[in-house]
C-alpha cells in the first residue's frame, strides 16, 4: 500500500530528459517602426530626394499638391506595399499616371431638350438615417486610404498603422522646412555681409 503511494524514481528521469519549450519573444507591432529614429531619418532622406524633382516654377496651389503627393508616394514606399492604404496610393498614382484624356463625342440634337428631373440621392437619405457610430465609420474609412468599403476591423487596423505614418510624416517635414528656412536665412546674411565688405568706404 505503501509502495503505491511513493513516486516512481523513472518519471522524474523522464522529466527531465523532456526538452523544455523556450518561450518565443514578443513581436514588434507594425505600427511601431514608424516611432523609430532609424525610420524617421530614411524617410527624412527620401523625401528630400522627392521634393528636389518637383516643378518649382508652377504656381502655389500646383506646387503644394505636388509635395504632397511626393510625401504620400514616399511614405507608401517606406510601408513596403505590407498595407491597403499604402498599396491604395500608390495604385493611385499609377491610374494617375497612365490614365488618357477621354475623346468628347459632340451629341447630336434630335428635337427639343427634355427638362432633367431631380435626381434625390440614396446614399444621402441613407447616410441621414445611418447611427452615429456607422456615419463615423464612414468617415474613418473615407481617411483611411483603400478603406472605403471596407469592414470595421480592417478599418481600425489600417488607421491603427496609418496614423503613426502620418505623425511621422508630420515630423520629418516640420524638420526639413527648419533646415530649408535655417540654411535660406544663412545664405542672405552671408551675401549681406559679402556685400558690407565689397562696398567702398565713404
Amino acid at each position: 500500500m505503501s509502495s503505491s503511494l511513493m513516486p516512481n524514481p523513472t518519471d522524474r528521469t523522464r522529466d527531465s530528459h523532456r526538452p523544455k519549450k523556450k518561450k518565443s519573444p514578443a513581436k514588434p507591432q507594425p505600427h511601431a517602426r514608424w516611432k523609430t529614429h532609424a525610420q524617421q531619418n530614411l524617410y527624412s532622406s527620401k523625401l528630400r530626394q522627392a521634393i528636389a524633382r518637383v516643378n518649382i516654377s508652377a504656381d502655389a496651389p500646383r506646387r503644394g499638391r505636388a509635395v504632397r503627393e511626393a510625401a504620400d508616394r514616399v511614405l507608401a514606399v517606406a510601408a513596403r506595399g505590407r498595407t491597403r492604404w499604402s498599396r491604395a496610393i500608390l495604385t493611385n498614382r499609377l491610374k494617375l499616371k497612365f490614365r488618357k484624356t477621354p475623346h468628347r463625342r459632340h451629341k447630336v440634337a434630335l428635337g427639343p431638350p427634355r427638362p432633367k428631373k431631380p435626381r434625390f440621392s440614396v446614399l444621402r437619405l441613407k447616410g441621414k438615417t445611418l447611427p452615429a457610430v456607422q456615419r463615423r465609420v464612414r468617415v474613418l474609412g473615407r481617411l483611411v486610404p483603400g478603406c472605403r468599403k471596407e469592414p470595421l476591423p480592417i478599418i481600425l487596423e489600417e488607421a491603427i498603422d496609418y496614423i503613426p505614418a502620418l505623425e511621422m510624416q508630420v515630423r520629418a517635414m516640420a524638420d526639413l522646412a527648419q533646415l530649408l528656412l535655417g540654411s535660406s536665412s544663412s545664405s542672405s546674411s552671408s551675401s549681406a555681409a559679402a556685400a558690407s565688405t565689397s562696398a567702398p568706404p565713404s
